[in-house]
């Protein structure tokens, strides 16, 4: 018997949580083959059979199991199973049962609505609104001929209060308790700690998108045909944020100690949510990439999390953060810092606002930033200077190019 126990995935980790078995109690494995999910506070990675037989697992899903602990045996001297096959050496194919075969043959030709049962009578266009609405039929007064529900009735339910919302009854009382995972224990002692040991503000300002957005217009098709992905806003961000760092230092320095490390180069995490929480991996020297290359990074990392297929390399030593609430409709908002960084730069919903141009009121697609920074080490002119210059970025994109107005640069001003 060979014992697979929990590797050591890093010097600040003690503990980590059995996320899923891969492979079922009692299965066959081959070597190398993955069998298990393990999630740490940092990312998730997978535990591999170090040599083929049969898996016995050691712990449930779940479980939260220390650098060292068990997960697993696998019995190397157990006989690997044999294909069944046909008398003609042949692998037999699965027989359907004859229940589905009775099933398949006897359904029309017109796929039946499944939102309602059979035993609930319906026409058509009620079905496809019930289907669509997600209303539970057994709340609907059905006034049709031979008790099926019609169009009416279940607008008459969809208009009546009390009944039901979103599918499920009104003023129940139901509660669960799930246990909370590593990387949630993580997100919570990580934004608690920024908020009580850093001296952090926020300050704001709005760019006009009109630029950015007309040269995705223009090229987006040409863009995607000569490197194979598409022109996102983060590529632009990412740019203007990494000629901004350079030009503001501090921004991109953070404390150790009593030392003040400040960094030549931007390696920019990116905040990417999945549905096990908010993971920041990063995209190494964006002051160096093409934006084609920024937008590859960017795919291929948020790809990544939420496949929870990131390694620790790749969550480690940002030295600046970019977040967008703006996905899922924040107009405004304040970002907290992802230690030991020092400031995180919030992107925001791009909506058409009137703005006064030259006393003339003209509708503009603008967007709210918010740059969140530690007090102690970037002080306020040099937050707001950062912030002014990345607007000013956004607003010239001619200038990402090697981050001067192309115009003055011409004239030498």
């Amino acid at each position: 018997m060979i014992d697979i126990k929990v590797p050591t995935v890093g010097e600040s980790i003690s503990e980590v949580t059995l996320l899923r078995w891969v492979k079922n109690n009692g299965d066959y494995v081959e070597r190398d083959e993955v069998i298990a999910e393990l999630e740490s506070e940092k990312a998730t990675f997978e535990v591999n059979a170090e040599q083929a037989g049969t898996l016995k697992q050691s712990a449930n899903e779940g479980d939260t199991l220390k650098i060292g602990d068990v997960v697993a045996t696998i019995d190397e001297t157990a006989a690997k199973p044999q294909k069944a096959a046909t008398s003609n050496g042949t692998p037999a194919k699965e027989a359907k049962p004859e229940a589905a075969k009775t099933e398949t043959a006897s359904q029309p030709s017109q796929a039946p609505v499944t939102a309602v049962s059979n035993d609930i009578k319906a026409t058509p266009v009620a079905a496809a609104i019930i289907a669509d609405k997600k209303v539970d039929p057994k709340s609907v007064t059905p006034s049709g001929y031979s008790g099926k529900i019609v169009k009416s009735d279940v607008l008459a339910a969809l208009s009546a209060p009390g009944k039901v919302t979103g599918g499920k009854p009104l003023f129940t009382r139901e509660k669960k308790s799930e246990k909370m995972s590593q990387l949630r224990k993580t997100i919570s002692r990580r934004l608690v700690e920024a908020k009580n040991t850093t001296a952090m503000l926020t300050t704001f300002n709005e760019a006009d998108m009109s630029s950015i957005m007309e040269i995705r217009s223009k090229f987006k098709d040409k863009f995607k045909e000569a490197h194979g992905v598409g022109l996102g806003f983060m590529s632009f961000f990412a740019k203007a944020c990494a000629i901004a760092l350079q030009e503001w230092p501090a921004v991109n320095a953070y404390i150790d100690g009593d030392a003040l490390v400040y960094h030549d180069y931007c390696d920019i995490s990116i905040a990417v949510s999945t549905p096990r929480g908010l993971t920041v991996p990063v995209i190494r020297n964006v002051e160096s990439l093409s934006m084609a290359d920024v937008e590859k990074k960017v795919i291929e990392l948020a790809n990544k999390a939420r496949d929870n297929k990131l390694t620790m390399e790749e969550l480690q030593g940002g030295t600046f953060t970019i977040t967008n609430g703006g996905v899922f409709g924040s107009l405004m908002s304040t970002p907290i810092i992802n230690l030991p960084q020092s400031a995180i730069l919030g992107m925001h919903k791009i909506q058409e606002r009137p703005m006064a141009v030259n006393g003339q009121v003209v509708i503009k697609p603008m967007m709210y930033l918010a740059l969140s920074y530690d007090h102690r080490i970037i002080d306020g002119r040099e937050s707001v200077s950062f912030l002014v210059r990345v607007k000013e970025l956004l607003e010239n994109p001619a200038q990402l190019l090697f981050g001067k107005d192309p115009v003055k640069t011409l004239l030498e001003l």
